[in-house]
């Protein structure tokens, strides 16, 4: 193990934009991908904006990486690749560095604790008064139970021991393999923090569009009228990757789409969808909602799995041109592998303003293009005057795209100039990148600014994550018993045939356009 330089100096006359208070984020996984492709970037970009704390010391932990030196080369590189504030700047890039420190050694090694704990203590002595702690656990799962009973037997996140300051925690998913493991590893984290100071990361909650749900449903009065059961015919929630599996087969054939993807990201955008309004938007009253609008959603028996859920394997085929193998094809894969690459569930939301309103969720890789969003479909008029022109009048349909291309698309009918009475859909485009003349802070920025600050709002609480489990666990075992056979797609395609079985014959599932801004009404049945 080893460590080196000592923190920097404190500047009293520093000023902390936000009220943020000066913090020490311990570094759990520096030498992993994670941490390379999404968290050096994020912090890069949060200092080059002067959002940090002040003299924010990041305490590096890892073992691949021989030494600081070596450490920030990497970091170097992955700043100036991935973050969003760029080209790098080299002042910026300085100042960081200068507040970067490593140990080296292994995560279940108690010796690396004692190194981390005599770094933080040398920082600490720098400073008027102890550092607050933020641990960061950018690591596999399997190693969530070392490190949380290392920082236990270390005192290292505990608010007494004689130190002032608080500790926090920012946990990467998954969260759990199912609602045992879910609930062992939220019983571990409460043993050592309070629910206050623990911040479970899903970066969808991130994004841009997903943050102006909220604001779109409750700071524009035309919309939560009619946001219920009379108006609207159903909801779709799609989650399309192009890519197979880059290099991580051994891990996600132990862990499917059904537990990757939409255990967390996918049903954590339904709850921001058919949440009731909040008394406020401090973290806990949101959070409230969407906890209930999980808990609301009808738990399916063996028998409504085998109707409601379709799974299914992409076989070789061609994505953007590109010749590419099947799953089980792919390395890292077991020849006889039951992991399914796409997964589409159907769901119902017992209340009363979503009683019989059908939830379609979908979520695949290798799919035609890489695109997150949400379709909200309304019912169509009641009652059309325009003789044989009826069968063209669409329902309107409000996209909310996650990504790529953040914005919101409202379709609706309008008369295509001419002589005659033709209807044709026409959409109302709101696209961020135009509208706010930038590109958007990327999730991570957000995030590890709140958790800094101790907002917990974007972040996923233990009995919503419990409720995520209580409904995927029954599909996860009926689906491991076979009750729904293994289905098929090419690779290119947009799934199985079976899959169109889950939404209404008239409507079909709404396959999202390109990025080339043509028109989302044009969808492509």
């Amino acid at each position: 193990m080893s460590s080196e330089p000592s923190a920097p100096e404190w500047s009293p006359g520093a000023s902390c934009p936000r009220h943020a208070e000066v913090t020490a984020m311990v570094l759990f996984g520096a030498t992993g991908d994670l941490t390379r492709r999404k968290l050096i970037p994020a912090i890069y970009s949060l200092t080059a904006d002067g959002l940090l704390p002040c003299g924010l010391p990041i305490v590096s932990v890892g073992r691949r990486v021989a030494n600081r030196e070596e450490l920030l080369d990497e970091f170097r590189r992955a700043a100036a690749e991935g973050a969003r504030v760029r080209p790098l700047r080299p002042e910026v890039w300085e100042a960081m560095a200068e507040s970067i420190l490593y140990v080296r050694g292994e995560l279940d090694d108690p010796g690396t604790y004692a190194e981390v704990s005599r770094v933080l203590a040398e920082a600490d002595g720098q400073r008027p008064r102890p550092l607050n702690r933020l641990f960061y656990l950018a690591i596999p799962p399997h190693y969530f139970e070392p490190v949380l009973d290392n920082l236990s037997l270390g005192g290292l996140a505990a608010e007494n021991h004689g130190r002032e300051g608080w500790p926090r925690i920012v946990v990467e998913k998954p969260f759990g393999k199912d609602l045992t493991t879910a609930r062992a590893l939220n019983a571990h984290l409460a043993a050592m923090f309070d629910e206050s100071q623990i911040f479970r990361m899903d970066h969808y909650l991130g994004k841009e569009t997903v943050q102006n749900i909220l604001v779109l449903r409750f700071a524009n009065s035309i919309f939560e009228p009619i946001w219920n059961q009379n108006y609207i015919s159903g909801v779709q929630i799609t989650m399309a990757e192009t890519v197979g599996l880059e290099g991580r087969g051994q891990y996600f054939d132990k862990s499917g789409m059904l537990r990757d993807v939409v255990q967390n990201h996918v049903l954590e955008l339904l709850s921001l969808v058919a949440m009731e309004p909040p008394a406020s938007m401090d973290a806990d009253a949101v959070r409230d909602e969407k906890a209930k609008a999980i808990r609301a959603v009808r738990r399916l028996s063996r028998e409504q799995v085998a109707q409601d859920t379709v799974r299914a394997q992409y076989s070789a085929g061609s994505v953007a041109g590109e010749k590419v193998p099947g799953y089980l094809e792919e390395p890292g894969v077991a020849a006889a592998s039951q992991t399914e690459t796409y997964a589409a569930l159907r769901l119902y939301i017992d209340n009363w303003r979503w009683a019989s309103v059908p939830f379609c969720i979908r979520a695949g890789k290798r799919l035609p293009r890489r695109v997150t969003e949400i379709a909200i479909r309304f019912k169509r008029a009641p009652h059309l005057v325009f003789g044989g022109e009826t069968s063209r009048v669409e329902p309107n349909t409000l996209i909310l795209r996650i990504q790529p291309d953040e914005g919101i698309n409202l379709c609706f009918s309008a008369k295509q100039p001419g002589p005659g009475l033709n209807i044709r859909p026409v959409p109302m485009e709101f696209h961020f990148a135009d509208t706010f003349k930038g590109e958007p802070p990327e999730a991570y920025e957000r995030l590890i600014l709140d958790a800094l600050l101790g907002d917990g709002t974007l972040f996923a609480r233990a009995d919503s994550i419990e409720s995520c489990w209580e409904l995927v666990t029954p599909i996860v075992e009926a689906w491991a018993d076979a009750a729904v056979p293994m289905g098929a797609y090419e690779a290119g395609s947009w799934g199985p045939p079976a899959a169109d079985a889950l939404v209404a014959p008239a409507e079909g599932w709404r396959e999202p356009a390109a990025t080339d801004r043509r028109s989302p009404c044009e969808e492509v049945r």
